[in-house]
């Protein structure tokens, strides 16, 4: 794989600034965007004064955990633009996530907005090793979620040539790589295995593409994935952060240099992590739920806003924020069975340690009288036989238990026989429900 380190020349003044000057710039923006909030927004107005703070509580960056916190039910209790600081003629671009409860949450853009996300989102490409001048094979999904749009403007921001495929029509994605000849793709990973098994069906080498790295993002991922994917498709396989209550893509970003965690830009986003059960602010180092803060936002500022997203806070290495690690998985993804926790990740990271399984998998629910019970609906690998492959499910089962510490059932399927997305993977399938 080529070394697409930077050149320090190319990066921003504030990704080598001191973590004094990055400190003061943070107390700075985070008090202005304190303001913002509670003299423009309605519900900060009221969720300030009910907590009996102000903005001008907020002294030092350590004050912040005075602040009430911000959740997704907040946005959809002010559906569609309650949560909006300036007036809605001023609303450049609206942005929305599905939701099942029937209301999306609503995002809002100034212009200026907009400039700020380019601008992340365009040095969290170039972190991941994209340069001016790469073509840039965008298969995230265009519309009303963020992926597409976000990862669009950024790349157009660093002066790459984007192609706009957006998600499905598989065996086209695999026709415009071969033809286009991209350097980077932008896509989920479970979309991309799609692409990689559709490439092979075409009896097309992966490992031949033009492809130098490629961006994933928007569900968790294993650094057993992206073994897989660099070793099938002889590429970088870097990560990417964000959602759209905060910003979108753009949010944190892998350095293609290190791949050891996402660096936050922290002079537009203030993490925390927090107990998620308590609320405690958590020092560095230690994993909780991820809090963050909006610093520039203009449209639609975020305060203390909890994301659900599991990880902890490093510090930096190929940048001077801090990193964050790989998100093992969402507080609200995490099932609970028989009194043991478990994520769908880590049923990730020991399928992909089974040579004759592929990593299609999803985790089935169900509920017999007052037990609840899961079987992992797992596909066996084109060359493996199915023989070899209800072994290697036996061998799975054995090692779920040994090493999560519960029983689960293991069903091994023929290959394209699990669902699946041009989008974020449905990894947990709840049938506990079913009439």
């Amino acid at each position: 794989m080529d070394d697409l380190t930077p050149d320090p020349g190319e990066l921003d003044p504030i990704e080598k600034s001191s973590i004094d000057e990055l400190r003061a710039l943070q107390i700075e923006r985070l008090r202005w965007s304190l303001n913002h909030a509670y003299e423009n927004v309605d519900h900060y107005r009221r969720a300030f004064d009910a907590a009996g703070v102000h903005p001008d509580d907020c002294r030092e960056l350590t004050d912040l955990s005075r602040f009430p916190f911000t959740v997704k039910a907040d946005l959809r209790d002010n559906y569609p633009f309650g949560m909006f600081a300036v007036p809605r003629e001023q609303i450049s671009r609206i942005h929305a996530s599905s939701g099942t409860t029937g209301k999306p949450t609503v995002v809002g853009y100034t212009a200026g907005d907009l400039a700020i996300w380019s601008h992340v989102m365009a040095r969290s490409i170039r972190a991941a090793g994209g340069r001016r001048g790469h073509i840039l094979h965008n298969a995230y999904g265009y519309g009303l979620f963020t992926g597409g749009l976000g990862a669009h403007y950024g790349a157009e921001e660093l002066g790459c040539t984007v192609v706009p495929v957006s998600g499905g029509m598989t065996e086209r994605q695999v026709q415009l790589i071969t033809d286009f000849r991209p350097d980077i793709i932008m896509v989920t990973p479970s979309y991309m295995l799609n692409i990689i098994d559709e490439m092979e069906r075409q009896g097309l080498d992966p490992r031949g593409t033009s492809l130098k790295v490629g961006i994933f993002g928007a569900e968790p991922w294993t650094n057993d994935m992206r073994f897989e994917m660099e070793q099938r498709l002889d590429m970088h396989a870097v990560d990417i952060y964000g959602l759209s209550e905060v910003m979108g893509p753009g949010i944190a970003s892998e350095c293609v240099e290190t791949k050891d965690g996402l660096h936050i830009w922290e002079d537009h986003f203030y993490p925390e992590i927090i107990d998620p059960f308590t609320g405690e602010v958590l020092p560095d180092g230690s994993e909780g739920e991820l809090v963050f803060t909006s610093l520039t936002k203009q449209a639609m500022p975020v305060i203390r806003y909890r994301t659900r997203d599991l990880t902890k806070l490093l510090p930096g290495t190929a940048r001077l924020m801090r990193r964050m690690e790989k998100i093992t998985g969402r507080s609200d993804d995490m099932i609970i069975l028989r009194g043991v926790n478990l994520f769908p990740t880590q049923i990730e990271e020991l399928i992909l340690r089974t040579p004759e399984l592929s990593p299609h998998f999803q985790c089935v629910l169900t509920r017999q009288g007052r037990m609840d019970d899961l079987t992992v609906l797992v596909e066996r690998r084109e060359a493996a036989p199915m023989v070899q492959a209800i072994d290697a499910g036996r061998a799975l089962r054995h090692h779920i238990k040994a090493t999560i510490g519960v029983t689960v059932a293991v069903d091994v399927v023929d290959p394209d026989t699990v669902e699946r997305s041009v989008g974020k993977m449905r990894r947990i399938v709840d049938k506990r429900n079913a009439r």
